[in-house]
């Protein structure tokens, strides 16, 4: 009986110190794989990196593990035009079935969801925000982002009346949705500016306008997106994920 508890002490005992390190070695590797992922990305602040599942040295040792959750704050994604990026207040990706070399030199998700956050006030730059012609003596332009509820973006639309000195502030409420990696705002009904005669496409180009988010970490792809309180959240994913190497 006694042999039989000093068993069980020494079994409890070694099973608490493989889960400290084990937890030790997760740690670690977080920090590690953190700093990998700054300097590959080229990032400004070094990302939050949560390696999930235990036991986590059963899973290294096999060169793969199960979960990796990666976030990275105020992330300047690429836009297509040289020296234009485009701001993502958080950037969060959930990577499942991640292969690494023996060197940890380079690792790749097999599959990756998340989601992006881009605010108002950065999509904003997109938008027509300059005074533009849209009809003989007046002018529009985009002077506001905002939540309109089930989804839709709120444009506030600022139009003026040269010759009879009168501006005047429209909302329009506009879908927002992805399309070839841009996220696409489209006015759904279309203001009136006074009772000057605007021709649809000439007041489109101030209401609708596109913007790319390209080169995200990885090179995950834009999937989904939807207006939110903040700005825009869109959800994102990919396959054969690079976080490293």
């Amino acid at each position: 009986m006694r042999a039989l508890r000093i068993t069980l002490i020494v079994v409890v005992i070694l099973g608490g110190l493989f889960v400290i390190a084990d937890r030790i070695a997760v740690h670690f590797a977080e920090g590690e794989a953190a700093d990998k992922l700054k300097s590959t990305e080229n990032l400004a602040s070094t990302p939050d990196v949560n390696i999930k599942g235990f036991p986590f040295l059963t899973q290294a040792a096999s060169g793969s593990l199960d979960d990796v959750e990666v976030g990275i704050k105020d992330y300047d994604a690429a836009t297509g035009t040289p020296g234009k990026s485009i701001r993502i207040d958080h950037l969060k990706a959930d990577m499942k079935d991640v292969e690494f070399s023996s060197d940890y030199s380079s690792a790749t998700a097999a599959t990756a969801t998340g989601t992006a956050t881009i605010s108002y006030a950065e999509l904003l730059k997109t938008a027509k925000s300059e005074p533009t012609e849209v009809a003989p003596g007046v002018t529009a332009r985009v002077v506001g982002l905002s939540d309109g509820g089930n989804g839709k973006i709120k444009v506030a639309v600022e139009g003026t009346v040269s010759s009879l000195g009168i501006t005047q502030t429209v909302y329009v409420l506009s879908s927002v949705a992805v399309e070839d990696n841009k996220v696409r705002v489209h006015a759904d009904s279309l203001p009136k500016l006074g009772a000057a005669a605007v021709a649809e496409g000439r007041i489109r180009q101030i209401t609708d306008f596109q913007q790319a988010v390209d080169q995200l970490p990885g090179g995950i792809k834009l999937d989904k997106v939807q207006a939110a309180p903040d700005g825009v959240e869109i959800t994102v994913k990919g396959a054969d994920v690079k976080l490293a190497g």
